[in-house]
């Protein structure tokens, strides 16, 4: 394995404004930064990558804390320090460059943040741009043509399938209309992930949790699908660890059975804080594990504590720490999705590649993957134009699903292809 030097970095970004204030965590976003890094080896191949910041979801405190633009200038700080580290350290594979200048940009991330509990998730958002530019750079480096050529071999068994079909999780966040339900099953979407932990005390977001299921559930109970044994729709949840105590949850669920939604419910993701040891196995249903998960150890330890799905976030925890998570659930049998971040059209395409390689999740007998990019933002139809393989057919959602062909994985969603309005961030000569 060759060892690669970067010689030159850039940083640049874009704000992209939300069509309205988007709510999860407690907190409200109203725009994301689309980061652009540039890498730039000694043998003169240079590669753009990309990442969407969201502070909220990297940490929810600091995010309080700052104005919303603060705290993505924080963010921002980190990417730069970042390219710094990458010029200091060549690196074998992108795993490897990760694993070595991730303690030191922790402490430097503390350190410009002012906050020595910095939730770990916020340093691995300010990473995305550049680990994705290190695989590009890499992938060149060794003249891989595919996302798969790309994967180290001894990452390859946690990603080794090929779905011919990705079921799409359709968002629904805090302050959905009722009426965008409708449309959306409308158009076919059959899983529908419904954000908890609303803002508020913890008697006040159960409450609003539980009204908030009460009305999703009335619009939905009665449709059906082709894509699901019962023809029953689907819900999942996502409470992005707000709920303090497991009884809370127990009673947000037998809310759901009162009401006959718990049979419609497929996993609930990351219900209780990154502190809460509890045993969650005795639930009725599957918990997936996301934000609690900082690396294998963690994983491991969700693992032993219940927790029965793995969501991969390449695009929110990098790709190299999320193909560590993916082998190490292959080994377990331990299923695996991948959620949004809220990202732009291309970094779709990223986390689809990993969606597109794992094993079908239970229940649906095809990939999972959430996406919500085009209800959330202002610019979406020009973001889509930003993607050099915009008009492909598996790029469009599709009855709720993505449909993958040969031509997808031949082109690996496009991944390796330059998009020249980012890549224009750094052609201003």
């Amino acid at each position: 394995m060759k060892n690669i030097k970067i010689i030159e970095t850039d940083a640049d970004f874009e704000r992209e404004k939300l069509v309205r204030p988007f709510g999860f965590k407690g907190g409200y976003l109203t725009e994301l930064w689309q980061v652009a890094s540039q890498l730039k080896s000694d043998t003169g191949i240079s590669r753009t990558g990309l990442a969407t910041q969201s502070v909220l979801y990297g940490d929810a405190d600091l995010f309080a804390q700052h104005t919303e633009a603060g705290g993505n200038a924080l963010m921002f700080l980190v990417v730069n320090k970042a390219l710094e580290l990458i010029k200091q350290t060549p690196f074998s594979n992108p795993i490897t460059l990760l694993d070595t200048i991730f303690p030191e940009l922790v402490a430097e991330a503390k350190q410009l943040t002012g906050r020595s509990d910095l939730n770990i998730n916020f340093v691995y958002n300010a990473l995305i741009s550049t680990d994705n530019a290190a695989w590009l750079i890499y992938a060149a480096e060794h003249n891989c043509k595919t996302f798969d050529e790309m994967i180290p071999e001894s990452y390859q068994k946690g990603l080794s399938f090929r779905n011919d079909k990705i079921a799409i999780m359709y968002q629904v966040p805090y302050g959905m209309p009722v009426e965008d339900l409708k449309v959306a099953a409308s158009e076919g979407y059959f899983v529908f992930k419904i954000k908890t932990g609303h803002p508020g005390s913890q008697s006040e977001m159960l409450q609003k949790d539980m009204e908030k299921l009460s009305q999703v559930h009335a619009v939905l109970k009665d449709l059906r699908t082709s894509y699901t044994p019962n023809g029953k729709l689907i819900y999942t949840m996502d409470a992005n660890g707000r709920y303090e105590r497991k009884d809370l949850l127990m009673r947000y669920l037998d809310h759901a059975k009162k009401i006959g939604a718990f049979d419609h419910i497929l996993f609930y993701e990351e219900p209780l804080t990154e502190q809460n040891e509890e045993n969650v196995s005795d639930l009725g249903i599957r918990i997936g594990a996301d934000e609690s998960v900082h690396n294998e150890a963690g994983a491991i330890r969700r693992i032993e504590q219940g927790y029965e799905a793995m969501v991969l976030k390449g695009i929110a925890k990098t790709l190299s720490m999320s193909v560590k998570i993916a082998k190490l659930a292959a080994e377990r049998e331990i299923p695996c999705l991948c959620a949004d971040l809220t990202v732009n059209p291309i970094l779709i395409d990223w986390n689809k590649n990993l969606a597109a390689r794992l094993a079908p999740f239970p229940g649906l007998g095809m990939g999972l993957m959430e996406t919500n990019g085009d209800m959330n933002y202002r610019n979406w139809k020009n973001m889509l134009s930003y993607h050099p393989a915009a008009s492909a057919s598996w790029t469009k959602p599709k009855n709720g699903i993505f449909e993958l062909d040969e031509a997808y994985y031949a082109q690996s969603g496009g991944i390796f292809e330059p998009s020249v309005h980012y890549n224009a961030l750094f052609n201003k000569g």
